[in-house]
């Protein structure tokens, strides 16, 4: 009857999950000076695990008939150079955004993929270390997918916003941006006055251009990781609950078939997202070469 007592609702169970390991509480929406330890140290487990895959296989590629882990690395390195190239008419930029753009996409990806992990699989196991370290286990809190961090994706979105500034000002100039900057989208004119309200519109619009672009980008990876991420929570309550009540003895059923085909599924999520990053990643920084 204790344990019965203690156990969680459906909702407490879901906000726990849903909880960070934090270095502080957050005590605002924004706060800089909260660090979401769990997807830190788990993007940068899975992105050494990625960047060990690529270093694999470039380290056994050969000249010969190359074997199936050898042609499928090949098959994504030269579907992300061919995109590159689509996007990226300055070979010089090339010899960087390709490589950036193959670790984006193999980084995302591997970030995804830990959705495909059982939702208590390392919670359980960090609430054992959690408690034997002497802490109470009901706040030994982890989630184990960056991309269901809106800290994560909007830094990766942030951080494609500055390469695009960077390579504005390279390929165009200084002067030849700021130029940009205040004669589109709406032109300048001839008239000091019109010149001056056409400049500031198009340096406001200009704004809104990149605000956007960055947010939209980030919140449109974090919107499909952090739903994916509820929907296997929903699935796993529904095999929780044939130990509480007698008609929940034909959930473990639904929740067996309902996440095989969710998982089935979500592998196609994962990869997509993956891949529509990587490639407004490349449109973004193609754009920053071209002028308007």
């Amino acid at each position: 009857m204790a344990a019965e007592a203690h156990a969680p609702t459906a909702s407490e169970y879901i906000v726990h999950h849903l909880q960070h390991l934090q270095n502080i509480p957050q005590k605002a929406i924004v706060d800089f000076s909260v660090v979401n330890i769990d997807s830190l140290v788990t993007a940068l487990v899975v992105g050494f695990i990625g960047l060990f895959i690529l270093w694999l296989g470039a380290r056994k590629a050969t000249s010969g008939v190359p074997g199936r882990f050898q042609a499928a690395v090949e098959i994504l390195v030269e579907m992300v150079d061919t995109q590159t190239k689509a996007n990226i008419k300055n070979a010089n930029s090339r010899k960087f955004i390709a490589p950036m753009a193959l670790t984006v996409f193999v980084w995302i990806f591997m970030m995804n993929a830990m959705d495909m992990l059982p939702v208590d699989l390392l919670p359980a196991i960090w609430t054992k270390i959690y408690a034997a370290m002497g802490h109470d286990p009901h706040h030994a809190y982890l989630r184990v997918v960056p991309t269901a961090d809106l800290s994560t994706t909007l830094g990766l979105a942030v951080s494609i916003l500055l390469l695009s500034l960077y390579y504005s000002v390279k390929i165009k100039g200084a002067g030849g941006w700021g130029h940009e900057l205040v004669s589109a989208p709406f032109g300048s004119s001839k008239n000091p006055l019109f010149a001056v309200i056409l400049g500031l519109i198009n340096v406001t619009m200009q704004i809104i251009e990149y605000v956007a672009k960055a947010v939209s980008h980030g919140m449109r990876l974090f919107g499909n990781m952090y739903a994916g991420e509820l929907v296997f929570l929903l699935i796993a309550l529904m095999g929780g609950a044939a130990a509480m009540s007698l008609p929940g003895v034909l959930l473990p059923v639904g929740h067996v078939i309902a996440g095989s085909l969710w998982a089935i599924f979500h592998i196609l999520v994962i990869t997509l997202q993956a891949f529509i990053f990587m490639m407004l990643a490349l449109i973004y920084l193609g754009q920053a070469h071209e002028a308007h």
